[in-house]
């Protein structure tokens, strides 16, 4: 929080510190506050005017959409919309992607009836911090993002080491590693055609070991009173190499993508019955796509998603990870090499904060990766 902002909270008597750890002591999260019949925004979920500046993106601007069938196209055409696609979007929709329409059906399921649980039977999973693999809390960053955000989450890290049965909620218990295991296939597949597309091996993304670890967050976000003045999830990219997203048919995602005034315009990500979205965290080739959900403006039903974010072994690995070399050309951003642990921790330090992750790491001299 700024000196200034600190400055006039001091001056109008609010403490927003007191309202945070209030919030969070009360281990009920977002939904703990709808339940006790909130009519208004508390102070520490308000974001500022311009959070809502950028207009809406013209209804001609679309999100791809990736038929991944065996029968849909040849190999050769779906390595090059896939490429396309991750190129100049950076965010796109696949359908016939191989995983379970039941599967993906009851995920949502089981994490609705967790949420909409007792405030009771979900306090023992609440938990600030890493040091548990199943952990429900509002806002990963709530102590040190400007505001706080429409939405609670249950986390939990699937990959490599799954939790035990009974460290899950008996809720999510039959679905949430099989879901992420789910995820991390997809991923591989989607990391395959995106290494076809830039001429290297269909491997050598894969061999990297950038998608061996899987944590799944899953998000609840409950209708909001004054939907206008807050946000389900903050404008942010994501920090993991490859994020698999499933969402249910409320809507209220949205992307940034380029307009014509050069300021960037908000596009709306319709959901697509079946789908399961890709988003990607790039240095240059392709596409990190800036992204942030609405608050809910239902009066009665909560919007859910699942995403299960793809990244190297963050308890074993050690391999540094930078510009694949045989790629580096003029005109586009070069990073050092960085340990998962180094990129994470700063990701985690930072919250969602606007900024990607990767331009902390940024050099000054050009140059082009994956």
């Amino acid at each position: 929080m700024s000196t200034t902002t600190t400055e006039a909270s001091t001056a109008d008597g609010y403490d927003r510190q007191r309202e945070l750890q209030a919030f969070d002591d009360t281990k009920a999260g977002v939904k703990g506050l709808v339940d006790a019949g909130v009519t208004s925004v508390p102070a520490i979920f308000r974001h500022p005017p311009e959070s809502f500046s950028l207009p809406q993106a013209a209804a001609t601007t679309t999100i791809p959409v990736i038929d991944l069938g065996a029968s849909s196209s040849s190999r050769e055409e779906l390595v090059r919309r896939v490429g396309a696609a991750a190129e100049m979007a950076g965010f796109f929709q696949v359908v016939n992607h191989g995983v379970a329409g039941d599967l993906l059906d009851e995920t949502l399921d089981a994490v609705r009836r967790f949420n909409e649980a007792p405030a009771n039977a979900k306090r023992p999973y609440y938990w600030r911090g890493n040091a548990r693999k199943v952990r429900f809390s509002s806002n990963f960053d709530l102590f040190r993002s400007p505001t706080a955000s429409w939405r609670d989450t249950l986390f939990c890290d699937v990959a490599p080491e799954p939790p035990r049965p009974d460290e899950l909620p008996e809720a999510v218990r039959h679905v949430m590693v099989e879901f992420g295991e789910a995820a991390r296939n997809l991923a591989e597949r989607v990391l395959e055609l995106l290494s076809e597309s830039l001429g290297l091996a269909r491997d050598r993304l894969g061999d990297t070991g950038c998608v061996e670890g899987v944590g799944v967050a899953s998000n609840y976000y409950p209708p909001c009173p004054e939907p206008h003045l807050t946000l389900g999830t903050s404008r942010h990219t994501d920090g993991s190499t490859l994020t698999v997203l499933l969402q249910d048919d409320m809507g209220g995602l949205q992307v940034l993508v380029d307009d014509d005034r050069g300021g960037g315009a908000w596009l709306d990500v319709p959901p697509v019955p079946g789908a399961l979205l890709i988003n990607l965290v790039s240095n240059g080739k392709f596409r990190s796509v800036e992204h942030r959900v609405l608050a809910n403006k239902s009066r009665d039903t909560a919007r859910v998603s699942v995403a299960a974010f793809c990244s190297a072994d963050v308890i074993r690995s050690t391999r540094l990870y930078g510009p694949i070399r045989e790629l580096v050309s003029s005109g586009y951003p070069l990073y050092r090499d960085i340990t998962i642990h180094e990129y994470l921790a700063h990701f985690l330090n930072k919250g969602l904060d606007g900024r990607p992750t990767l331009d902390y790491f940024r050099l000054q001299q050009p140059g082009a990766c994956y």
